[in-house]
C-alpha cells in the first residue's frame, strides 16, 4: 500500500479552535488518517499520512473554510504510516518559541522559491542560517550554513542575541524542515532591527521535493519527527536511524554493532 505523508500549516486567527479540532478529529478517525494536528489560537500545523483519497478528504475538509482556502502542503511517499497514532491537539503555539503565541503574518521574512535558493545562498554576502537544532543539523544542511546548536528551538531567540549582529549581518537567508520555524526566527530578526532576513519558501521538504538532485546543494538528509527518521530527495526515506540510548537521528554509516545489535550515536557510545 502507498501511503502519503501531506505536511501543511497556516498562520491565522483561529478563535474557535475546540470546534475545530472536533471537526478535523472526525474526519481524521472516519477515514483511518494517521500523525498530528496542532491547533492555537495563531494557526494550524500539521504531519498527517494517509492514502491520497483519505488525505483529500481532510483537505477538502479544511479548504471548505476561507481561512485555509488556500493552504499548501508537501507531500512524500511510504510503504506504511509513518505514525503509529493520531493526535488532534489545541496548544499556547503551533510551533514552540516565546510561550506567547506571537503571528508572524507580514512581519516574516521575504520568501525565496526553492529554484531561487542555491543562487541566493552562494551569495557570499548571505550569511546562511540552519534554524534546526543541533541534532537535525549534525545529518545533513546546506553549504555555510551557520549551525545555532540549539536543542530546541524556545533557544533561538539567545542564539540570535549571542551571535548576530544586523550591522555586520545585513543579509540572511533561513530555511528549517518545512518553514514554520522560519517564520518565527525571521519575525524576530526584523523585531532585532536585521533589515534584510530571507527565508526558503516550503522549507527543506519543498526543496527536495521539486529540486532535481542534479541541481541541488543539499548535503545529507533531512530529519524528519516520525518513523522514517530522514528523506532525501524527491522526498523518499533516507538511511539514517535513531539510536537507541538518546533517541537522536545518527547517520547510517555511524551505526554501531553491539552485542545486541545495537544502534548508538557516538555520545552515546562514549565511556
Amino acid at each position: 500500500m502507498t501511503i502519503t505523508v501531506c505536511a501543511f500549516y497556516k498562520f491565522v486567527a483561529i478563535d474557535d479552535a475546540v470546534g475545530l479540532r472536533s471537526r478535523l478529529l472526525g474526519v481524521c478517525q472516519q477515514y483511518g488518517i494517521m500523525g498530528t494536528i496542532l491547533l492555537a489560537a495563531e494557526g494550524i500545523n500539521a504531519t498527517v499520512s494517509g492514502r491520497d483519497c483519505e488525505l483529500a478528504a481532510l483537505l477538502a475538509t479544511l479548504r471548505e473554510d476561507a481561512r485555509f482556502a488556500d493552504l499548501d502542503c508537501k507531500q512524500s511517499i511510504c510503504d506504511a504510516h509513518p505514525f503509529q497514532r493520531l493526535k488532534v491537539k489545541i496548544k499556547p503555539e503551533i510551533v514552540s518559541f516565546n510561550g506567547k503565541g506571537n503571528v508572524p503574518l507580514a512581519a516574516s521574512g521575504t520568501y525565496v522559491m526553492p529554484d531561487a535558493w542555491n543562487a541566493l545562498i552562494q551569495d557570499p554576502s548571505v550569511d546562511v542560517i540552519d534554524a534546526r537544532n543541533a541534532y537535525e543539523v549534525a545529518i545533513g544542511s546546506f553549504p555555510r550554513a551557520l549551525d545555532p546548536k540549539t536543542h530546541t528551538f524556545g533557544e533561538f531567540p539567545a542564539f540570535a542575541k549571542r551571535a548576530l549582529d544586523p550591522d555586520r549581518h545585513t543579509k540572511v537567508a533561513m530555511f528549517c524542515t518545512g518553514g514554520i520555524r522560519c517564520e518565527k526566527a525571521s519575525a524576530h530578526l526584523i523585531e532585532l532591527g536585521f533589515r534584510e532576513v530571507y527565508q526558503l519558501q516550503g522549507g527543506i521538504l519543498k526543496y527536495l521535493e521539486t529540486v532535481p538532485p542534479e541541481q541541488s546543494l543539499w548535503q545529507g538528509e533531512c530529519f524528519v519527527f516520525d518513523d522514517r527518521v530522514a528523506l532525501e530527495h524527491g522526498g523518499r526515506p533516507g538511511r539514517s536511524m535513531r539510536c537507541l540510548a538518546c533517541g537522536n537521528p545518527m547517520r547510517h554509516e555511524a551505526k554501531h554493532e553491539a552485542g545486541n545489535a545495537a544502534q548508538l550515536c557516538a555520545n552515546c557510545r562514549t565511556p
